[in-house]
């Protein structure tokens, strides 16, 4: 599927706060931990689990979010596909680094041990 710049630009004015339940939920359902999802995150983000809740509390965006963020110098190393979007052709940054969050959580869902989520040893 093709990204548009309409998807884009919804992408970076949903809020954070508005999914993170949906995060939870979902890996709660396949018996993980709310703090493996802050450990995931940390990981992407550089964020805290202190500093995720400050960014909820804020309701910040995606953009926002994603703008205060250090992403992980290895986060190019998460590819496949994640809502009918494969990760390696979405030309947006943005709209990538909420599709590589999106697929860490779901890999988290999906039992996959935390070592292979966190890119270790690649």
């Amino acid at each position: 599927m093709k990204v548009t710049a309409k998807h884009n630009e919804r992408i970076a004015k949903m809020t954070f706060a508005s999914v993170f339940p949906h995060y939870v939920t979902k890996i709660e359902k396949k018996n993980r931990t709310k703090q493996e999802l802050y450990q995931v995150i940390k990981w992407l983000t550089g964020f805290d689990d202190i500093e995720v809740q400050k960014l909820i509390d804020e309701k910040v965006t995606f953009e926002t979010f994603f703008e205060k963020a250090e992403l992980n110098p290895n986060a190019h190393l998460i590819k496949g596909v994640i809502c009918g979007y494969r990760i390696e052709e979405i030309e947006n940054p943005l709209t990538k680094q909420v599709r590589y969050l999106d697929k860490l959580v779901d890999e988290l869902a999906k039992g996959r041990k935390m070592e292979k989520i966190l890119r270790v040893d690649q």
